[in-house]
């Protein structure tokens, strides 16, 4: 089974590196960008067909390693 983990800052948290592509983003003349924010993807493969088991091994895998819980929101999906 395939999961995906979405990692973004929380509203409100600086995005130093969102802002320095929004300003490469600028330099290379690509226009209509407002502003950038930046975030992880992890494509995971798992054993098993449980869905609700592997859920919860992902949400832990996020709250003690994946994810800084105190400034990052995380994402599990399992896309069909």
């Amino acid at each position: 089974m395939k999961a995906r983990v979405t990692i973004t800052l929380k509203n409100g948290v600086l995005d130093p590196q969102g802002k320095a592509i929004e300003g490469a983003l600028g330099s290379l003349g690509i226009p209509g960008i407002a502003s950038v924010r930046q975030g992880k993807v992890f494509d995971i493969e798992l054993t098993g067909q449980d869905i609700k088991a592997a859920e919860a091994a992902l949400n832990t895998a996020c709250e003690k390693l994946l994810a800084n819980t105190v400034i990052e929101h995380y994402r599990v999906e399992f896309p069909g």
